[in-house]
């Protein structure tokens, strides 16, 4: 008989695992978004128990990365209806089923399909998410100026949230 391990439960001597992964295809202009932001924040000096990665368009492969985690939050282009440049930040439970995440084919997976799979199989992180209204879909490695104008207020953002997240657990 084989036995199966679950993943070890934070306990209060075990640093979380606090993961921010950045999703989206680079070669659609702003739907790169969120891989922007991770590749930025890779630049930078962070806490040890935060983990960037950069997504992409990973879908399934992305299971284990979300199963990990002990707090996620996923940056990503949101399709809101609000005009280019608007931040959108809710948590995955109140998710709209009125969002977009834009998907590059029909057989993609999303992120949010990724993370109610892994709900479904045991995964229970709170799990944030901040997207930003794309204005172009085109062809292209570059944000559009509006996205871009608006990086530097999602890692504000992010940092935000490791904060409340660290505030609410001591």
């Amino acid at each position: 008989m084989t036995k199966i391990n679950k993943p070890d439960k934070p306990t209060p001597n075990k640093e979380k695992k606090i993961v921010v992964l950045g999703v989206g295809n680079l070669l659609l202009s702003d739907e790169g978004a969120g891989v922007h932001v991770a590749n930025r924040l890779m630049e930078m000096t962070l806490p040890s128990e935060l983990e960037v990665i950069e997504g992409g368009t990973d879908g399934f492969s992305l299971m284990d990365v979300v199963m990990n985690a002990d707090r996620l939050i996923v940056i990503d282009a949101v399709k809101g209806g609000g005009p280019p440049g608007s931040i959108y930040r809710f948590d995955i439970e109140d998710c709209s089923p009125y969002l977009d995440f834009y998907k590059t084919s029909v057989h993609q997976i999303n992120i949010l399909e990724v993370i109610s799979l892994s709900k479904l199989i045991g995964q229970t992180a709170k799990t944030t998410v901040i997207g930003l209204e794309p204005k172009s879909l085109e062809i292209g490695m570059e944000l559009s100026p509006e996205i871009q104008a608006k990086i530097p207020k999602i890692i504000e953002l992010i940092f935000s949230e490791l904060e409340t997240s660290a505030s609410l657990s001591v």
